[in-house]
């Protein structure tokens, strides 16, 4: 399906199944919904400059929410967190072994799973920058997290419009 064909599919789509679909590229579903009751879009860049706008726009409560719909780096996840981690399971078990460890001190630290656009990263990538992110404030690692999810949601966003 092309993305002009994926985009009309979701702007037809009754407003609680859109919401169900954006949930999927988005684990808020203040975001979700905000996004389905948006539509119609024009075109993509429409729709990826309102669901960023809407994401910059919700609580750190909302932020959290989608967070916590991502498995922890390393681990086994469903649907498309499944490939965008491929490169971390990949890792030699060493690396995810010092992986696991660095997530659970990640959520001690921060409170909410330790979230990198990990699509096209290895685990030792993503490994250095979860410690570098370490010594963030709590407030700044929010900020970069969110910023993350960000751009996790603008790859999944194109991937349903297919």
């Amino acid at each position: 399906m092309s993305e002009l064909a994926g985009l009309a599919r979701l702007n037809g789509l009754g407003a609680d199944v859109a919401a169900a679909e954006l949930l999927a590229c988005c684990g808020s579903t203040a975001w979700a919904r905000a996004l389905s009751a948006s539509r119609p879009f024009a075109d993509e860049e429409a729709l990826f400059d309102t669901a960023e706008r809407i994401w910059w726009g919700l609580t750190p409560e909302e932020w959290r929410q989608a967070f916590a719909a991502h498995p922890r780096i390393g681990e086994r996840g469903t649907g498309w967190s499944e490939a965008e981690q491929a490169g971390a399971r990949a890792a030699a078990a060493p690396v995810l072994v010092e992986l696991a460890a660095a997530n659970r001190a990640y959520e001690a630290r921060f409170g909410h799973v330790f979230l990198i656009c990990a699509t096209g990263k290895s685990a030792g990538e993503m490994l250095a920058a979860l410690r570098a992110r370490m010594g963030n404030a709590p407030e700044e690692e929010l900020r970069v997290a969110a910023g993350e999810q960000a751009k996790i949601t603008r790859l999944r966003l194109r991937r349903l419009l297919g």
